[in-house]
């Protein structure tokens, strides 16, 4: 019911909407978007709209951006939020935009020496708690390129935003009343316990091993492949797919 009432109170704010021309030359080059159907890709074009015209791009480090670039990492972002609508984009505003891989500094403590060192990590996207989704255009125009490779930097770091929503992410994102809190929790952190345990161990995984970092980047590494290789991740675990099918709706991937 709150779902319903923020759309209907986001109604009466409803933005221009993103012109033919530009739709269409932008559709064309977004393939998880071409493949829904007409009434998604209807909801995705107001969705991305409302997008557009709430966030705030800033491009870094000389990276380029012009409208369909905009509408391009838009649509990307607004996929995961088919099924839930606007209410999944609240809570920050900004986007940032570096041409290609950038540094964070990180403070590293090492819990048996209790020494506190610092060094940069060189990363392709990063989300921020009710801070800015920051992201590499070099590896948002590769998955463009690369559709079903498995990988999204864009779904990846919107995973997390959905994961924010509720306080620190853990892998648990607010889920809509027709998913069991409790049917969601025991499923991914057996999947979690089970890639956690074969990475571990030095075994071939379906799942990214990267996702064995912890239950949060399992959520965002999962919602990855639901987008991009959702037949990989039905043969991996069948009821996290089941789980991810029914909170962000079916994916446009081919099988």
């Amino acid at each position: 019911m709150a779902g319903a009432w923020w759309r209907q109170w986001l109604s009466r704010f409803d933005p221009p909407a993103i012109p033919d021309v530009l739709w269409r030359r932008t559709l064309s080059a977004c393939p998880l978007a071409r493949r829904l159907d007409d009434d998604r890709q209807n909801e995705l074009r107001r969705i991305a709209a409302h997008f557009l015209a709430r966030k705030r791009f800033h491009p870094l480090a000389g990276a380029e951006l012009d409208d369909r670039l905009r509408l391009l990492i838009a649509l990307q972002a607004c996929l995961p939020a088919l099924r839930q609508g606007s209410t999944g984009l609240r809570g920050w505003r900004e986007i940032l935009v570096y041409p290609g891989e950038f540094k964070v500094r990180r403070s590293h403590h090492d819990e048996h020496s209790g020494v506190v060192s610092e060094a940069d990590d060189v990363l392709i996207g990063e989300a921020w708690e009710r801070g800015p989704l920051i992201l590499s255009l070099a590896d948002v125009q590769l998955d463009l390129e690369q559709p079903w490779d498995g990988y999204n930097v864009v779904v990846h770091e919107m995973a997390h935003k959905f994961d924010m929503l509720d306080g620190a992410p853990d892998g648990v994102p607010p889920l809509p009343e027709e998913i069991s809190r409790r049917d969601w929790i025991v499923a991914f952190q057996r999947a979690y316990d089970h890639l956690s345990n074969d990475v571990a161990r030095g075994r071939d995984t379906l799942i990214d091993p990267y996702a064995a970092e912890g239950p949060d980047e399992f959520f965002a590494v999962v919602s990855e492949l639901h987008w991009s290789q959702p037949g990989v991740l039905k043969r991996a675990d069948p009821m996290v797919a089941t789980l991810l099918d029914a909170y962000y709706g079916p994916s446009p991937a081919p099988y």
